[in-house]
């Protein structure tokens, strides 16, 4: 990399890379380091009166540094937290050459670097727990300044907490915002929780296909990619849904799986295109059977994860405790809206949702409309965990006929905090009413609908061999982890969420610059100086852009012959 493109703290620190080469330490060592002890498990642990951890090895990166005479104090970072650290030049330069301490730690380490540590655990004067250390080993030079991010009295200063930068560098944002792994970790936990939870019930995890041939279980736009070798286009799966039945179809009693799936649709803080879910389907129930079960799993992961059901979000206090709320969706309806929409035609589903200004367009079927209604009227208000239930037939081609209630399917979904958390279903298994289901899909794709689900022939073979009566579940992992972290974004609970591409400056090329006169060997040096563009020295005063030159070519040592005064004022006289 060009020096020009690196600011003063970049070109400081290779320079220091350097200088440590020549005094024959190598900065990025191959050998393991051992290490035997955490900074976490040394402040709970450390008893002064037994002076125990009196040989520790520990590694973490230079989080801080107070540098005095012979004798200085740093913090350093490791997965668990941050410990003090003590140097003293005389215990790590045992004879006369003080190289190590005065140059090597005082002058060529910086806020950033990784080093490992040795030495034993006490209690400076004012009761802070540290290591005193007799040895340390550099394991990585960090070339590139960390944000500097400033603590006093328990108040941040300088955070690193745009969200742009935080989602697109998450490894800075976890090195300076060590708070955010908690996240994470309990993002981990949830998911185990849940493992846990279905395998005591003896379900098996299982793996299905990312590339399918045919996209389906659940409307939604997909992304397509292509198989040069089976000269095929391929699908990134929008669910595992009709995969897993499969298996059900195949004699499994429970299956499930956490998959990612992929959507190419809009992003939002509560939509990425890239997201988890976790599927279950379970033969020989139904869906009152799964909203029991769907109780008892959450229930437990909020114990699992805070240890009561009550979890704080936001400014809402949103209780998990068994039993939750169960409205149909034409309950909701009524009791948010004071309208009874049950037995409205299409027509007057459409007067509805004008009147109630729910946006719907020409495309959209009976079911769908209904579904907009109660998205925008409803959904939002629904913050304790409540179960909707008893869809319309139009809004579920997977689901099973409604036992008692004409038009509608078997279906719940879970909405707490205002958002969707899961759907379920009694699964269709009659495959002469899924063929019908499918072909009427496929209709509303003929009105325009690009998130009608297409006819999968492969699926609909697999349920004439006969698939039992089956509960189906699908449960967003991402919205789920929001609630249970508090969380505002889905970004947030996503390591790496998907970014637009960052906005590049678009430099004028070098030719435009030529024609004002500027010599080729000078113009990285004038768009160094924060002019990328011709039209950027308009107006410009000439004896500041000539000294700024100047100094440019002689801090950076280019040996450039520097151009006169009268010169730097021809080529800005000459922008138009």
């Amino acid at each position: 990399m060009d020096n020009l493109e690196l600011n003063e703290q970049e070109i400081q620190r290779r320079n220091s890379l350097g200088e440590l080469k020549k005094l024959g330490i190598n900065p990025y060592p191959a050998n393991k380091y051992e290490v035997n002890c955490s900074s976490v498990e040394i402040k709970s642990n450390y008893d002064d009166e037994k002076k125990n951890y009196q040989e520790v090895s520990i590694a973490g990166r230079i989080m801080s540094r107070r540098i005095m005479g012979s004798a200085s104090f740093a913090e350093i970072q490791d997965d668990k937290g941050r410990i003090q650290v003590y140097f003293r030049r005389d215990d790590i330069c045992k004879d006369d050459d003080k190289t190590l301490y005065n140059t090597v730690f005082k002058k060529l380490l910086d806020i950033g670097d990784i080093i490992g540590i040795k030495g034993f655990v006490f209690k400076t004067q004012v009761g802070e727990i540290s290591i005193h250390v007799n040895e340390f080993t550099v394991l990585s030079k960090s070339v590139k300044p960390l944000p500097v991010v400033k603590e006093k009295e328990g108040k941040i200063y300088d955070a690193f907490s745009d969200p742009d930068q935080r989602y697109r560098q998450r490894y800075v944002d976890l090195i300076v915002n060590p708070h955010i792994k908690d996240t994470f970790i309990k993002r981990t936990k949830l998911m185990d929780s849940i493992r846990g939870f279905l395998n005591n019930k003896e379900y098996l995890e299982v793996e299905t296909p990312i590339l399918q041939p045919v996209y389906g279980g659940a409307a939604a736009r997909p992304f397509k990619t292509f198989h040069n070798t089976l000269n095929q286009t391929l699908y990134l799966r929008i669910a595992n849904e009709l995969y897993l039945k499969r298996l059900i179809v195949g004699g499994f009693k429970g299956v499930y799986e956490f998959s990612k799936d992929f959507r190419n649709e809009g992003m939002s803080r509560f939509h990425n295109p890239e997201f988890t879910q976790m599927e279950l389907y379970v033969a020989y129930k139904d869906y009152n059977w799964m909203m029991d079960l769907v109780e008892e799993m959450v229930e437990k992961i909020a114990m699992d994860l805070h240890g009561t059901t009550k979890v704080t979000v936001g400014k809402n206090v949103i209780d998990f405790k068994r039993p939750w709320k169960r409205l149909t969706m034409f309950e909701a309806i009524k009791e948010y809206n004071g309208i009874s929409i049950e037995s409205m035609n299409e027509k007057e589903l459409i007067e509805t949702a004008n009147k109630l200004g729910v946006p719907i367009d020409e495309t959209m079927g009976k079911g769908k409309i209904i579904d907009e209604i109660f998205g925008e009227t409803v959904e939002g208000k629904l913050i304790q965990p409540t179960y909707i239930t008893d869809y319309p037939i139009e809004m579920s081609p997977l689901a099973k006929k409604h036992r008692s209630k004409e038009g509608l399917v078997e279906r719940f979904e879970l909405i707490c905090n205002g958002k969707e958390l899961c759907n379920a279903y009694s699964e269709l298994n009659d495959p002469i009413d899924q063929r019908h289901r499918f072909e009427e899909q496929l209709l509303l794709a003929k009105r325009g609908d690009d998130e009608a689900m297409v006819l999968d022939e492969d699926f609909l073979r697999a349920i004439d061999y006969g698939m039992p009566p089956t509960s189906g579940l699908g449960i967003g992992i991402d919205r789920l982890t929001m609630i249970m972290t508090n969380s505002n974004s889905i970004q947030d609970v996503i390591f790496f969420p998907q970014m637009r591409p960052e906005k590049k400056i678009q430099k004028d090329e070098p030719e435009k610059f030529m024609e004002l006169g500027i010599p080729e060997e000078w113009i990285s040096i004038v768009q160094k100086c924060g002019f990328l563009n011709i039209s950027e020295l308009k107006g410009l005063n000439p004896n500041k852009l000539h000294q700024q030159l100047c100094g440019m070519n002689k801090k950076h040592k280019l040996g450039l012959k520097n151009p006169s005064q009268d010169e730097v004022k021809a080529w800005i006289e000459k922008v138009d």
